[in-house]
């Protein structure tokens, strides 16, 4: 691996530069161009063990160059980088054919450790290339933050794999935008992408639903039912809320993802399936595992690739880019085009958004209709904000009580049951989380010292001892 040339394309001389210096240090041999005429010649000739190029070229696009670089030399890596860090940039990238995509700003480290992969690891067969003249504008996903790159960057490599994925995130923050994407930009984007939220259907009709149902098979079935997974057949399927599935359905959907193949309701024939399912929840899976209420074998199957979406409230520098681009759909749909000054941009900024993309996009939206000024400022921000409603039970600081955020959890907790109640045993459980964590700070806060942390918490030191031995607590001296 060292001692391998790596040929490098960018109209930029320092990035040029830059690049140049960090792989000769690693032992790497670099020539440089800024044109990809040079870098197609340099190829044409045999020259080169790697490519990096960067998208933008003065006189080519450096997507374009790929498949032509692969034909001829398909065991070449490539390696592509761009400042338009979007997800149809990465999309593109993965797949005409590039080895990983990289968006700028880059850290050198990153990028050296991309480099040793690319020239280590085994070559693959090639990447159908996608169809050309997609626009920005069709794009389902928005933003060029961090956050977003890490994901954009995780479905350029899933997009050509039928592997299950499971998306997690609050409510609001795009998960059936994400399905869909792996959906439309995939290998099954000619069949079709059905959709069912676990949360919205009840109960007793849920495995109907999924798999349909014959004539006779209950009271009321008075025709045979085509199910999702019928639907899907040759597509996506995708189970939104999955969380709130009830356990016998989650029993039968591992059967069928485990076998291949399912039977309708009331019926008696095999049924073959080639779908690729996509899952998504808003609750914690593992801690529905520890209630009782998830099956864990099902959430191991589900689980095969997980993709976490991020609150907007960890990439507000997205939200310009997603105001202008609701804006601009609100404009389509006939609403007055509108623009939101400076000060009002760095208050929607400085928000929480409890409700994520889709509470943005509903304020935008209201905006559009029912303000008359073509400029939004600061004072209009204000007064839409005042009307959202505080979190409840805020102590002092507007911090959520200690009660408030037991009795909330316990409130989930009897909720995610529905109509029933949880296991016996609930008070021994409650405490025992809440003991464990005041326990194991209150050690924390002596040093490890015992008798310190039992005169806090008012215990007799050997009433302290016995709840280390029940929680399973380990005891430390000397770290805070």
């Amino acid at each position: 691996m060292a001692g391998s040339t790596i040929l490098i394309a960018d109209d930029d001389q320092a990035i040029r530069t830059v690049l140049s210096q960090a792989l000769t240090r690693r032992g790497f041999r670099v020539r440089t161009t800024g044109t990809a005429a040079n870098l197609w010649r340099l190829i044409a000739d045999g020259e080169g063990d790697l490519v990096i190029t960067d998208v933008i070229l003065p006189d080519e696009n450096g997507l374009d160059l790929i498949p032509r670089i692969r034909k001829i030399r398909p065991d070449l890596r490539i390696i592509a980088m761009s400042a338009q860090n979007t997800l149809l940039t990465a999309l593109k990238a993965a797949e005409r054919g590039a080895f990983e995509y990289l968006p700028k700003p880059f850290d050198l480290n990153e990028l050296v450790s991309v480099v040793e992969r690319a020239l280590t690891r085994p070559v693959a067969g090639d990447t159908q290339a996608a169809a050309d003249g997609e626009g920005e504008e069709q794009l389902p996903l928005i933003g060029r933050s961090p956050a977003m790159q890490g994901i954009y960057r995780i479905l350029a490599r899933l997009v050509g794999t039928d592997l299950t994925v499971m998306i997690s995130g609050e409510s609001g923050t795009g998960k059936e935008l994400v399905a869909r994407a792996l959906h439309d930009y995939g290998k099954r984007r000619n069949g079709s992408f059905v959709a069912i939220n676990m949360a919205a259907i009840p109960r007793e009709l849920i495995e109907s639903e999924l798999f349909g149902h014959e004539r006779g098979a209950f009271t009321g079935a008075n025709a045979r039912h085509v199910g999702r997974f019928e639907q899907a057949e040759g597509g996506s399927l995708f189970l939104d809320e999955i969380g709130d599935m009830p356990l016998e359905a989650q029993t039968r959907l591992l059967r069928v993802l485990q076998e291949g193949e399912y039977t309708t309701v009331g019926g008696r024939t095999l049924i073959p399936t080639n779908v690729r399912i996509i899952a998504a929840t808003h609750h914690d899976l593992k801690q529905l595992i520890r209630q009782g209420l998830f099956r864990e074998d099902l959430f191991f199957r589900l689980n095969v690739v997980p993709i976490r979406l991020p609150p907007l409230r960890e990439h507000t520098e997205d939200i310009p880019a997603l105001v202008r681009h609701f804006l601009t759909q609100a404009g389509n749909e006939g609403l007055p085009m509108k623009t939101i000054d400076e000060s009002a941009m760095e208050r929607l900024k400085s928000y929480r958004w409890p409700g994520n993309v889709r509470e943005l996009e509903n304020l935008v939206r209201r905006l559009a209709a029912l303000y008359s000024q073509e400029i939004i400022g600061i004072e209009v921000i204000e007064a839409e904000l005042a009307e959202v409603f505080p979190p409840p039970e805020a102590g002092d600081g507007g911090k959520e009580s200690l009660g408030g955020a037991v009795e909330r959890h316990l409130r989930d907790y009897y909720a995610a049951h529905k109509d029933g109640l949880p296991p016996p045993g609930l008070y021994d459980r409650v405490l025992r989380e809440i003991e464990r964590p005041l326990i194991s700070l209150s050690l924390a806060a002596t040093r490890g010292n015992q008798i310190k942390a039992a005169q806090v918490l008012g215990l007799n030191r050997n009433t302290l001892r016995k709840k280390l031995r029940e929680l399973d607590i380990q005891v430390v001296r000397g770290i805070k």
